[in-house]
């Protein structure tokens, strides 16, 4: 029987092997809650948490500045070519010339940010920080074709 080295480190199981291929929606998807994750940092809060994931769904970014903990809901898009401005941007510019990456945001989708929220906040195994308010935002990123940011929008007290 051959030995096996027990304390050589196993790959982590949600690293895409180097042949797998990645989609480019959530590569997308990845850049702007690290935009908005900087945007956030910026504003002075400090990012608990980042993709969150229960049974019920996923929470993009958990933020607190010592006052307020906001769970925020991200939504990207690339800026089509050509187009006049960044309002017109992504795929959903169809759908009027102010649609931008929150013309995405749904009745189901914010209800499912509730839900969310509140799982996390009666998690008795989780560390939360004593907040005076709860917030739940939008981010709307739009980045060109490069993956530069074209345009932040952020929607406090969405929902």
């Amino acid at each position: 029987m051959a030995d096996v080295d027990s304390s050589a480190p196993l790959p982590p199981a949600d690293r895409p092997s180097p042949t797998a291929r990645v989609d480019p929606r959530h590569e997308l998807g990845r850049l702007g809650e690290r935009l908005a994750c900087e945007h956030f940092e910026r504003l002075g809060f400090r990012v608990l948490e980042r993709n969150v994931r229960s049974r019920g769904g996923e929470i993009d970014l958990i933020a607190f500045d010592g006052t307020t903990l906001v769970f925020v809901e991200v939504k990207t898009c690339r800026a089509r070519a050509g187009a006049a401005t960044a309002a017109q941007a992504g795929p959903r510019a169809a759908a009027g010339p102010d649609a931008g990456p929150l013309a995405g945001l749904r009745p189901r989708q914010r209800a499912r940010v509730r839900r969310q929220a509140v799982a996390w906040l009666c998690d008795r195994r989780r560390q939360r920080p004593s907040a005076r308010a709860i917030r739940l935002d939008a981010v709307g990123v739009t980045v060109d074709a490069r993956g530069r940011l074209v345009r932040l929008e952020h929607l406090e007290a969405a929902w």
